[in-house]
């Protein structure tokens, strides 16, 4: 899967709330590592947010 196409895969799942990498990879049928380089990358370009409760989560933002 082209990392595009996953970083867009990712966003359409995160519509359902939030979740850990390891969720996403699960639903997505892809490897964990692939997912935690995708959701950094989301990151950096400020689509997803890194949510703290006591463990990580990823989210989108309030403001999309």
């Amino acid at each position: 899967m082209a990392d595009e196409e996953l970083m867009a895969k990712i966003l359409e799942y995160l519509k359902n709330g939030k979740a850990k990498n390891k969720q996403i990879a699960t639903a997505l049928g892809v490897n964990k590592k692939d997912v935690d380089a995708a959701v950094n990358e989301l990151a950096k370009e400020g689509k997803v947010e890194f949510l703290y409760l006591g463990t990580s989560y990823v989210t989108l933002p309030e403001n999309v």
